[in-house]
């Protein structure tokens, strides 16, 4: 039996977002609603495109856009297994004064890598259909 503390609120922007290849990730979880972050992170486009890496930032962020799903422990597992390397579960600033679970990425691997910064470009979906018009 699922319990109101085995329940997660997950803030998705990127893959597993509806209609992008990655949702079936988030198997039956609850969609909520659409949000975004307050302007405190900044999104690039890791391994050239292959997912997104969101990170919070002190200086120029932007505002994320994205879906807040209501998970069981389950699903957040799943979903927590499924990730890319080197994504990492955190808590981030939504409008409202709401938080929800995110997975983020360390912000000096993109710098190393010098990834794509995609944060002006409307979220991890609108870039993917201008990467895909490309």
């Amino acid at each position: 039996m699922t319990t109101e503390s085995d329940i997660k609120h997950v803030f998705i922007c990127g893959s597993a977002l509806k209609g992008q290849p990655d949702h079936g990730n988030l198997q039956s979880a609850k969609f909520i609603k659409t949000t975004q972050t307050l302007p405190q992170y900044r999104l690039h486009a890791a391994e050239n495109g292959w997912h997104p890496a969101i990170y919070a930032t002190e200086t120029n962020g932007v505002s994320i856009p994205g879906e807040i799903y209501e998970m069981t422990t389950e699903q957040y597992d799943y979903l927590l297994k499924n990730e890319p390397p080197h994504m990492y579960p955190e808590t981030v600033n939504l409008e409202g004064d709401e938080t929800a679970i995110a997975m983020l990425y360390p912000q000096e691997l993109v710098e190393k890598h010098d990834w794509e910064d995609i944060s002006d470009l409307g979220g991890w979906a609108a870039y993917k259909k201008v990467a895909v018009a490309d």
